[in-house]
């Protein structure tokens, strides 16, 4: 059993306020949080690419609403990339292995995207999307992997010590996010209204967009490891197996497998118990379900009632930026002080009454002030949401295994973004194009999670063990209380 003492001082609380407002800007000064920034620019990137980019070529194309609903059946990547997590954790990459565990992942699935970005200009949607689609997917697939490296660099570079940090972690995280999604993804929806533009040429100066992103990684500090605990932990495995001091290589490959793939997630099971592990899974699955519903109808529902691609760059993209990033900011502020349950709950109302908002348009028009007031509720919403979300499943992730546990977590909130939003199209045609009803439907559907949510947070006030950065947890100790 570890020294209460030290259990005493370092207990951790996701409740817990920061000491004032003022206390809690003076953070953002930072310079950690700037290369958190520009590497999160990078992580929403492709998501315009793939994304509202490429519903947009698809829908000039003459695809069915149903068609492009299925095309985001390629963001399921970004719903199971913890498969392959374990191996940004543990495979050093030959080469660019010098750079460090996270930039050499980050620089070289970065390298893949350019390429497969310069490759879809060379492409063209009205004679086959099997080309589209295949890249598509690479992008996808590069784009996980990169989240799960960015993460991980995230998590490890602010000490959980420092709690009032995590919140701001988090509010950059979503910034740095939306830069990359909406400032960004301005660009191409204003080139393409441009004269003698087409989106085969759009798609090569987005390729070239990659080139500074890729420079910076070069330039920023490699996270702080304990790269130690992979080895002790193998140790242990390799002794378990072999029942000797000097173990053989099939012990040794066993260990290296079982503490690679197995042990991240027993440990999280140990850390938090079986009951509010699996609580924990199913609220960060249902939470963001109807915001996954409406983002991948969106781009279809502006054009559709009238919106020109000038307006979606303008308001969708250039506003929504300067509101998310803003308001990430406003509420980071706001989590920190008040604690992280409390901003979930308040989040996640907010982000369901924002839909009513699209369901107003759909019954007005295309109305430019009621659009543009809509992005800026929509944008304050859903940056409150996405901090106190990320800044959650942030506090509960270990510092050992941070790639996998976090890509776990982050992909059950993905999964609906998805997966499940792929059916999105077929529902607006199920309500015969009845936009102001599936707004309605998209904004009950965060009911569930906020239940669910009242019956974590008790749990969660009731068991927190010390964190497997602090001391590791034997098995038999008994849980340390939140105060």
């Amino acid at each position: 059993m570890s020294d209460p003492r030290r259990t005493q001082s370092r207990r951790l609380d996701p409740d817990k306020e920061a000491a004032s407002f003022g206390e809690s800007l003076r953070l953002f000064r930072d310079k950690r949080l700037f290369v958190l920034l520009v590497l999160y620019i990078s992580q929403g990137y492709p998501w315009v690419l793939i994304g509202s980019a490429m519903t947009a070529w698809l829908q000039e194309s003459g695809l069915t609403r149903s068609a492009i609903g299925l095309f985001g059946v390629v963001f399921t990547a970004y719903t199971i990339n913890f498969v392959w997590a374990p191996l940004v954790d543990r495979v050093r990459l030959p080469l660019l292995g010098r750079l460090g565990q996270r930039r050499s992942w980050i620089l070289a699935m970065q390298g893949l995207m350019a390429l497969a970005t310069l490759a879809i200009g060379s492409t063209d949607p009205t004679i086959t999307v099997q080309w589209p689609a295949l890249l598509a997917l690479a992008i996808a697939f590069c784009g996980a992997t990169q989240d799960v490296a960015i993460d991980a660099y995230r998590v490890e570079l602010i000490p959980r010590e420092e709690t009032a940090m995590i919140s701001h972690g988090s509010a950059i995280a979503t910034g740095g996010w939306w830069t990359g999604y909406g400032l960004i993804g301005a660009i191409p929806f204003f080139i393409a209204d441009l004269e003698g533009w087409s989106w085969s040429r759009v798609y090569l100066v987005l390729a070239a967009i990659w080139v500074p992103l890729m420079l910076f990684v070069l330039f920023v500090p490699e996270a702080p490891q304990r790269r130690d605990r992979f080895k002790e932990a193998e140790e242990r495995y390799e002794r378990a197996l072999a029942g000797k001091e000097r173990p053989g290589a099939w012990a040794r490959l066993t260990a290296w497998l079982a503490v690679t793939f197995v042990e991240p997630i027993g440990e999280f099971f140990r850390r938090t118990g079986p009951q509010l592990a699996l609580s924990v899974l199913l609220f960060v699955f249902l939470f963001k379900i109807g915001e996954a519903f409406l983002g991948r109808m969106s781009i279809v529902f502006y054009k559709e009632i009238g919106f020109t691609d000038a307006q979606i760059g303008t308001y969708s993209k250039l506003l929504s930026w300067w509101v998310t990033i803003l308001f990430a900011v406003l509420s980071s502020i706001v989590n920190a002080r008040f604690g992280l349950i409390r901003g979930l709950f308040v989040g996640g109302i907010a982000m369901a009454a924002s839909n009513l908002m699209f369901s107003w348009i759909a019954l007005v028009g295309p109305h430019e002030g009621l659009y543009a007031a809509a992005i800026v509720v929509d944008g304050f919403t859903s940056a409150f949401s996405t901090v106190a979300f990320v800044a959650f499943i942030s506090f509960l992730t270990s510092h050992t295994y941070t790639a996998t546990q976090y890509a776990l977590l982050a992909s059950l909130g993905n999964f609906g973004r998805t997966a499940l939003s792929a059916t999105s199209g077929f529902m607006v045609d199920a309500l015969a194009g009845n936009w102001s009803l599936f707004f309605v439907i998209t904004a009950l559907m965060v009911l569930p999670s906020l239940a669910l949510l009242l019956f974590v947070s008790r749990m969660l006030k009731r068991r927190v063990q010390q964190w497997e950065d602090e001391a590791p947890v034997a098995p038999g100790d008994e849980p340390v209380a939140l105060e």
